[in-house]
Protein backbone atom coordinates (compact mmCIF):
# COMPACT_ATOMS: atom_id res chain seq x y z
CA UNK A 1 0.00 0.00 0.00
CA UNK A 2 1.17 3.89 -0.84
CA UNK A 3 1.03 6.14 2.55
CA UNK A 4 0.27 9.84 3.18
CA UNK A 5 1.16 11.07 6.34
CA UNK A 6 -0.62 14.19 7.54
CA UNK A 7 0.67 15.97 10.59
CA UNK A 8 3.82 15.26 11.19
CA UNK A 9 4.53 15.47 15.25
CA UNK A 10 5.69 12.91 17.66
CA UNK A 11 3.00 10.41 16.12
CA UNK A 12 3.28 11.53 12.68
CA UNK A 13 7.00 10.07 13.15
CA UNK A 14 6.07 6.81 15.09
CA UNK A 15 3.48 6.18 12.40
CA UNK A 16 5.75 6.65 9.45
CA UNK A 17 8.26 4.01 11.39
CA UNK A 18 5.52 1.69 11.76
CA UNK A 19 4.67 1.15 7.76
CA UNK A 20 6.59 -2.32 7.24
CA UNK A 21 6.88 -3.10 3.97
CA UNK A 22 3.85 -0.19 2.98
CA UNK A 23 5.73 2.58 0.83
CA UNK A 24 5.88 6.23 2.16
CA UNK A 25 4.46 8.72 -0.60
CA UNK A 26 4.34 11.67 1.13
CA UNK A 27 3.90 13.99 4.06
CA UNK A 28 2.05 17.34 5.32
CA UNK A 29 2.19 19.37 8.15
CA UNK A 30 1.65 23.04 8.04
CA UNK A 31 5.32 23.40 9.70
CA UNK A 32 7.48 22.64 6.98
CA UNK A 33 10.07 21.45 8.92
CA UNK A 34 8.17 19.12 10.54
CA UNK A 35 7.01 17.54 7.23
CA UNK A 36 10.85 17.67 6.23
CA UNK A 37 11.88 15.82 9.16
CA UNK A 38 9.99 12.76 8.15
CA UNK A 39 10.16 13.23 4.53
CA UNK A 40 14.26 13.45 4.70
CA UNK A 41 14.71 10.32 6.72
CA UNK A 42 13.33 8.57 3.26
CA UNK A 43 13.74 8.76 -0.76
CA UNK A 44 11.60 10.00 -3.17
CA UNK A 45 9.24 11.36 -0.27
CA UNK A 46 6.75 14.43 -1.11
CA UNK A 47 6.93 17.17 1.19
CA UNK A 48 3.28 19.59 1.39
CA UNK A 49 2.20 22.34 3.73
CA UNK A 50 -1.45 22.16 2.39
CA UNK A 51 -2.91 18.65 3.35
CA UNK A 52 -5.30 18.93 -0.04
CA UNK A 53 -2.24 18.94 -2.21
CA UNK A 54 -1.52 15.01 -0.94
CA UNK A 55 -5.38 14.16 -0.92
CA UNK A 56 -4.96 14.71 -4.61
CA UNK A 57 -1.73 11.91 -5.55
CA UNK A 58 -4.23 9.18 -6.73
CA UNK A 59 -1.16 6.80 -6.29
CA UNK A 60 -2.08 6.63 -2.58
CA UNK A 61 -4.06 4.23 -1.03
CA UNK A 62 -3.92 4.88 2.67
CA UNK A 63 -3.77 8.29 4.59
CA UNK A 64 -2.83 8.37 8.37
CA UNK A 65 -4.21 11.36 10.19
CA UNK A 66 -2.08 12.74 13.44
CA UNK A 67 -2.94 16.12 13.81
CA UNK A 68 -4.51 18.34 16.52
CA UNK A 69 -7.63 17.27 17.92
CA UNK A 70 -9.58 19.73 16.17
CA UNK A 71 -8.47 18.83 12.54
CA UNK A 72 -8.81 14.92 12.85
CA UNK A 73 -12.62 15.10 11.47
CA UNK A 74 -12.45 17.16 8.92
CA UNK A 75 -9.26 16.15 7.07
CA UNK A 76 -10.48 12.53 7.71
CA UNK A 77 -13.67 13.39 6.22
CA UNK A 78 -11.79 15.43 3.31
CA UNK A 79 -9.25 12.02 2.45
CA UNK A 80 -12.35 10.21 2.77
CA UNK A 81 -14.17 12.06 0.52
CA UNK A 82 -10.47 11.85 -2.21
CA UNK A 83 -11.50 7.78 -1.96
CA UNK A 84 -8.59 7.16 0.90
CA UNK A 85 -8.45 4.55 3.29
CA UNK A 86 -7.97 6.81 6.23
CA UNK A 87 -5.99 5.89 9.98
CA UNK A 88 -7.12 8.91 12.03
CA UNK A 89 -5.46 9.07 15.39
CA UNK A 90 -7.47 8.83 18.42
CA UNK A 91 -9.96 10.44 19.82
CA UNK A 92 -10.91 10.65 15.85
CA UNK A 93 -12.63 13.97 16.29
CA UNK A 94 -13.93 16.24 19.24
CA UNK A 95 -17.90 15.73 18.53
CA UNK A 96 -19.11 12.53 18.64
CA UNK A 97 -21.38 13.68 15.92
CA UNK A 98 -18.43 14.70 13.40
CA UNK A 99 -18.21 10.93 12.92
CA UNK A 100 -21.68 11.09 11.01
CA UNK A 101 -20.76 12.41 7.78
CA UNK A 102 -17.39 10.45 8.27
CA UNK A 103 -19.46 6.90 8.21
CA UNK A 104 -21.80 8.25 5.53
CA UNK A 105 -18.91 9.17 3.03
CA UNK A 106 -16.93 5.96 3.85
CA UNK A 107 -19.89 4.05 2.82
CA UNK A 108 -20.43 6.07 -0.65
CA UNK A 109 -16.80 5.85 -1.64
CA UNK A 110 -16.41 2.18 -0.09
CA UNK A 111 -13.56 2.64 1.97
CA UNK A 112 -12.30 2.00 5.03
CA UNK A 113 -11.82 4.39 8.26
CA UNK A 114 -10.05 3.49 11.44
CA UNK A 115 -9.56 5.63 14.82
CA UNK A 116 -6.15 4.59 16.05
CA UNK A 117 -6.07 3.14 19.06
CA UNK A 118 -2.75 1.77 19.97
CA UNK A 119 -3.05 0.80 23.38
CA UNK A 120 -4.86 -2.29 22.03
CA UNK A 121 -2.26 -3.86 20.47
CA UNK A 122 0.25 -3.71 23.17
CA UNK A 123 0.83 -7.70 23.97
CA UNK A 124 -0.13 -8.11 27.52
CA UNK A 125 -2.92 -6.30 26.60
CA UNK A 126 -4.20 -8.76 24.18
CA UNK A 127 -3.46 -11.69 25.87
CA UNK A 128 -5.40 -10.40 28.94
CA UNK A 129 -8.82 -9.50 26.86
CA UNK A 130 -8.17 -12.82 24.92
CA UNK A 131 -8.41 -14.75 28.48
CA UNK A 132 -10.94 -12.45 29.81
CA UNK A 133 -13.25 -13.56 26.67
CA UNK A 134 -12.41 -17.14 26.75
CA UNK A 135 -14.19 -17.84 30.11
CA UNK A 136 -11.05 -18.53 31.94
CA UNK A 137 -11.68 -15.85 34.97
CA UNK A 138 -15.12 -17.01 34.77
CA UNK A 139 -18.51 -14.52 34.85
CA UNK A 140 -16.58 -10.91 34.97
CA UNK A 141 -17.59 -8.52 37.29
CA UNK A 142 -15.50 -5.24 36.33
CA UNK A 143 -12.94 -3.47 35.61
CA UNK A 144 -10.38 -1.28 37.07
CA UNK A 145 -7.96 1.30 35.33
CA UNK A 146 -5.26 4.20 36.11
CA UNK A 147 -3.47 5.60 33.16
CA UNK A 148 -1.46 9.00 34.00
CA UNK A 149 1.73 11.08 33.22
CA UNK A 150 3.24 13.99 35.59
CA UNK A 151 3.06 16.60 32.34
CA UNK A 152 6.51 18.56 32.11
CA UNK A 153 7.42 22.49 32.52
CA UNK A 154 4.99 24.38 30.41
CA UNK A 155 2.19 21.67 29.50
CA UNK A 156 -0.16 24.18 30.92
CA UNK A 157 0.97 26.26 27.31
CA UNK A 158 0.51 23.57 24.80
CA UNK A 159 -1.90 22.60 22.68
CA UNK A 160 -3.57 20.00 24.99
CA UNK A 161 -4.30 22.99 27.26
CA UNK A 162 -6.26 24.54 24.99
CA UNK A 163 -9.98 23.31 24.82
CA UNK A 164 -10.79 24.71 21.50
CA UNK A 165 -7.97 22.83 20.27
CA UNK A 166 -8.08 19.64 22.02
CA UNK A 167 -11.56 19.52 23.29
CA UNK A 168 -10.48 19.20 26.65
CA UNK A 169 -8.07 17.52 28.87
CA UNK A 170 -6.96 14.32 30.59
CA UNK A 171 -10.04 12.86 29.69
CA UNK A 172 -10.21 13.21 25.67
CA UNK A 173 -6.37 12.47 25.71
CA UNK A 174 -5.99 9.44 27.67
CA UNK A 175 -9.10 8.69 29.18
CA UNK A 176 -10.22 7.87 25.82
CA UNK A 177 -7.64 4.79 25.65
CA UNK A 178 -9.52 3.76 29.19
CA UNK A 179 -12.68 3.34 28.03
CA UNK A 180 -11.70 1.85 24.23
CA UNK A 181 -9.89 -0.81 26.41
CA UNK A 182 -13.00 -1.27 28.80
CA UNK A 183 -15.39 -1.49 26.01
CA UNK A 184 -12.88 -4.19 24.78
CA UNK A 185 -13.83 -6.39 27.80
CA UNK A 186 -17.22 -5.79 28.74
CA UNK A 187 -19.04 -4.52 25.94
CA UNK A 188 -21.10 -0.86 25.19
CA UNK A 189 -20.60 1.06 28.31
CA UNK A 190 -23.01 4.61 29.88
CA UNK A 191 -22.41 6.65 32.26
CA UNK A 192 -22.91 5.84 35.95
CA UNK A 193 -21.07 9.13 37.42
CA UNK A 194 -17.93 11.03 37.33
CA UNK A 195 -15.79 13.68 38.31
CA UNK A 196 -13.77 16.23 36.32
CA UNK A 197 -11.16 18.19 38.44
CA UNK A 198 -8.13 20.31 37.81
CA UNK A 199 -6.23 20.46 40.47
CA UNK A 200 -2.72 21.76 39.76
CA UNK A 201 -2.60 22.90 36.04
CA UNK A 202 -3.50 26.41 35.87
CA UNK A 203 -5.50 25.39 32.33
CA UNK A 204 -9.42 25.78 31.59
CA UNK A 205 -9.61 21.62 30.89
CA UNK A 206 -9.03 19.13 33.36
CA UNK A 207 -5.86 17.26 34.74
CA UNK A 208 -8.01 14.24 36.46
CA UNK A 209 -11.23 12.71 35.62
CA UNK A 210 -12.24 9.93 38.00
CA UNK A 211 -15.30 8.21 35.98
CA UNK A 212 -17.32 5.45 36.59
CA UNK A 213 -18.75 3.69 33.24
CA UNK A 214 -21.44 0.55 33.56
CA UNK A 215 -22.87 -2.36 30.51
CA UNK A 216 -26.25 -3.66 30.45
CA UNK A 217 -25.81 -6.28 32.82
CA UNK A 218 -24.21 -3.94 35.59
CA UNK A 219 -20.64 -4.24 34.81
CA UNK A 220 -18.51 -1.85 35.92
CA UNK A 221 -15.64 0.04 34.78
CA UNK A 222 -13.92 2.06 37.19
CA UNK A 223 -11.36 4.86 35.46
CA UNK A 224 -9.17 7.32 36.36
CA UNK A 225 -6.63 9.54 34.27
CA UNK A 226 -4.34 11.90 34.95
CA UNK A 227 -1.30 14.19 34.52
CA UNK A 228 -0.36 14.64 38.08
CA UNK A 229 1.11 11.30 38.04
CA UNK A 230 4.07 11.89 39.02
CA UNK A 231 5.55 9.21 37.61
CA UNK A 232 3.81 7.58 34.60
CA UNK A 233 1.72 4.73 35.43
CA UNK A 234 -1.26 2.33 33.56
CA UNK A 235 -2.58 -0.36 35.13
CA UNK A 236 -5.74 -2.32 33.88
CA UNK A 237 -7.69 -5.18 36.06
CA UNK A 238 -10.38 -7.31 34.71
CA UNK A 239 -11.90 -9.08 37.42
CA UNK A 240 -13.77 -11.90 37.18
CA UNK A 241 -15.37 -14.53 39.67
CA UNK A 242 -12.55 -16.89 39.15
CA UNK A 243 -9.86 -14.64 38.90
CA UNK A 244 -8.19 -11.35 38.31
CA UNK A 245 -5.70 -10.46 35.08
CA UNK A 246 -3.72 -7.45 36.14
CA UNK A 247 -1.54 -5.63 33.31
CA UNK A 248 0.84 -3.21 34.39
CA UNK A 249 3.56 -0.86 32.51
CA UNK A 250 3.45 -0.29 28.71
CA UNK A 251 6.97 0.09 28.19
CA UNK A 252 9.55 2.92 28.67
CA UNK A 253 8.89 5.49 31.24
CA UNK A 254 5.19 3.26 32.08
CA UNK A 255 7.93 0.77 33.38
CA UNK A 256 8.36 -3.32 31.86
CA UNK A 257 4.73 -4.26 30.30
CA UNK A 258 3.78 -7.13 32.02
CA UNK A 259 0.81 -9.83 32.45
CA UNK A 260 -0.31 -11.16 35.95
CA UNK A 261 -2.82 -14.17 35.90
CA UNK A 262 -4.43 -14.63 40.33
CA UNK A 263 -5.76 -17.75 39.15
CA UNK A 264 -8.36 -18.93 42.21
CA UNK A 265 -7.98 -22.37 43.90
CA UNK A 266 -11.03 -24.48 44.95
CA UNK A 267 -10.98 -23.20 48.39
CA UNK A 268 -9.81 -19.91 48.02
CA UNK A 269 -7.06 -18.36 49.65
CA UNK A 270 -3.79 -17.24 48.00
CA UNK A 271 -4.48 -17.65 44.17
CA UNK A 272 -2.06 -19.37 41.41
CA UNK A 273 -0.25 -16.24 40.11
CA UNK A 274 1.39 -16.56 36.70
CA UNK A 275 3.12 -13.65 34.98
CA UNK A 276 4.58 -12.70 31.47
CA UNK A 277 6.71 -9.84 31.03
CA UNK A 278 6.70 -8.31 27.08
CA UNK A 279 10.63 -6.46 27.29
CA UNK A 280 10.71 -5.79 23.69
CA UNK A 281 10.32 -1.88 22.14
CA UNK A 282 6.64 -0.92 21.47
CA UNK A 283 5.73 -2.42 17.96
CA UNK A 284 1.80 -1.48 18.82
CA UNK A 285 1.85 1.01 16.38
CA UNK A 286 3.23 -1.54 13.40
CA UNK A 287 0.77 -4.36 14.50
CA UNK A 288 -2.35 -1.88 14.38
CA UNK A 289 -1.54 -0.36 10.82
CA UNK A 290 -0.67 -4.27 9.87
CA UNK A 291 -4.08 -5.02 10.85
CA UNK A 292 -5.94 -2.01 9.50
CA UNK A 293 -4.33 -3.14 6.07
CA UNK A 294 -5.54 -6.67 6.73
CA UNK A 295 -8.62 -5.42 7.15
CA UNK A 296 -8.75 -3.62 3.82
CA UNK A 297 -11.22 -6.25 1.94
CA UNK A 298 -14.85 -6.38 1.08
CA UNK A 299 -17.53 -6.75 3.42
CA UNK A 300 -15.32 -5.95 6.27
CA UNK A 301 -17.49 -4.44 9.57
CA UNK A 302 -14.76 -1.42 9.98
CA UNK A 303 -17.83 1.22 9.50
CA UNK A 304 -19.35 -0.96 12.46
CA UNK A 305 -15.99 -0.64 14.35
CA UNK A 306 -16.23 3.91 13.85
CA UNK A 307 -19.69 3.46 15.47
CA UNK A 308 -18.48 1.85 18.32
CA UNK A 309 -15.65 4.25 18.16
CA UNK A 310 -18.39 7.09 18.15
CA UNK A 311 -19.99 5.56 21.22
CA UNK A 312 -16.48 6.77 22.73
CA UNK A 313 -16.82 10.29 22.13
CA UNK A 314 -20.61 10.37 23.14
CA UNK A 315 -19.93 9.69 26.93
CA UNK A 316 -16.73 11.42 26.80
CA UNK A 317 -19.00 14.56 25.88
CA UNK A 318 -21.81 13.24 28.02
CA UNK A 319 -19.20 13.46 31.46
CA UNK A 320 -18.24 17.59 29.67
CA UNK A 321 -21.49 18.41 29.53
CA UNK A 322 -22.48 17.42 32.99
CA UNK A 323 -19.30 18.66 34.61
Amino acid sequence: MNVGIIGCGIIGHKRAASLGNNKLVAVADIDITKAMSISNNYIDVFTYTDYKILLERKEIDIVIVSTTNNNLAQITLDAVNAGKHVLVEKPGAIKYKEFDPIIAASLKNDVKVKVGYNLRYHPAIQKAIRIARSGELGELMFVRGRYGHGGRLGYEKEWRADKSISGGGELIDQGVHLIDLSMAILGNLSVSSSTIKTYFWNMPVDDNAFINLVNSEGKTAWLHVSCTEWKNTFCLEIYGKKGKLQVDGLGGSYGTEKLTHYEMSANMGLPKITTWEYISPDSSFKSEFEDFVSSLKPYSKLDEYLRDTQEILKIVEEIYDNR
